[in-house]
């Protein structure tokens, strides 16, 4: 752990893109092609690539971003994992773990966004992880979007069969389908990244109460209508706007409310709610990528 958070700091002025996927992916198949432009597009607009440093889709990914932005967090493993040469050389940054919940712990709490390719047990293992901890509340919301070829129909099935189902028996809220995205192409996938911090700076969680950071000030009619249209993501009170700093002490506008934590499903409604909201020219239009940035700096 404390190798990770020395590997990381000099980072924390970058978004980081983590992409999960098989490790069994050909260079012939198409999700590997995929992941390999996902992450030349994620490194032209600003942002890092993250991966488990293993081959198939991780060394695609890796091998797009190049060395210089690309991190790896490899584990030990009796079979398939071995570090892939764009994490592994003298450039790369890789760091090798040998228990899972703590290479998951770097993967949640470093990433600024999800990619999920078609895989097997693991991949499934860490969507599930990223899916159980946004929606109890736990962390920070973050963009997950579900990634293949348009011909491939992996997505399709599994939220046919997973979401829809869980829905229909009432396991999960009807809402909850909205904290995953879905994209066919890379292109698709970085609009739905980029969109997601459009006006949203990030999420601050508080021991009563969450923060939504935001790139422009909320109007007075947006708030009495955001309070309106989402009167039931409030466990008490309303929501208010303010002013609030983030990690790095920067001041930002902000938007504070004592969320149902039952109802993570309607923050992400919420949140791309303001994402869709017309405010003026701000650096972060332009530089997606960057995770600092001065709230209305032009």
């Amino acid at each position: 752990m404390r190798d990770g958070l020395d590997m990381f700091r000099e980072s924390r002025g970058t978004r980081k893109v983590t992409v999960f996927g098989s490790a069994r992916t050909g260079p012939d198949d198409p999700c590997y092609h995929l992941a390999l432009e996902l992450a030349q597009l994620a490194v032209g607009q600003g942002f890092d690539v993250m991966t488990g440093a293993g081959g198939g889709v991780m060394e695609a990914a890796n091998s797009g971003a190049g060395q210089a932005c690309s991190f790896g967090l490899n584990v030990d493993l009796p079979f398939e994992q071995h570090a892939n040469r764009f994490v592994s050389g003298p450039q790369g940054r890789l760091l090798y773990f040998r228990y899972f919940f703590a290479r998951k712990l770097f993967f949640m709490r470093e990433s600024d966004a999800l990619v999920v390719l078609p895989g097997g047990f693991g991949t499934l293992d860490e969507l599930f992880e990223a899916l159980t901890l946004i929606q109890t509340g736990r962390n920070r919301p973050i963009p997950l979007v579900l990634l293949a070829p348009p011909q491939n129909t992996f997505w399709q099935g599994w939220q046919r069969d997973v979401q829809q189902g869980l829905v229909a028996q009432g396991l999960i809220s009807p809402e909850d389908p909205s904290l995953l995205m879905e994209a066919s192409s890379a292109a698709g996938a970085m609009a739905l990244i980029s969109r997601f911090y459009r006006v949203l700076h990030t999420a601050q969680p508080g021991e009563d109460r969450l923060e939504l950071l935001l790139h422009a000030t909320v109007s007075d009619e947006e708030l009495q209508r955001l309070n309106i249209a989402f009167a039931d993501l409030v466990a008490e009170g309303q929501i208010s706007s303010g002013e609030s700093c983030d990690e790095a002490g920067r001041l930002y506008p902000c938007l504070r409310f004592h969320l149902d934590k039952r109802r993570t499903g309607r923050l992400y409604q919420l949140i791309d709610h303001l994402n869709g909201l017309e405010v003026p020219p701000c650096r972060a239009l332009q530089h997606p990528g960057e995770r600092l940035l001065r709230g209305l700096e032009a």
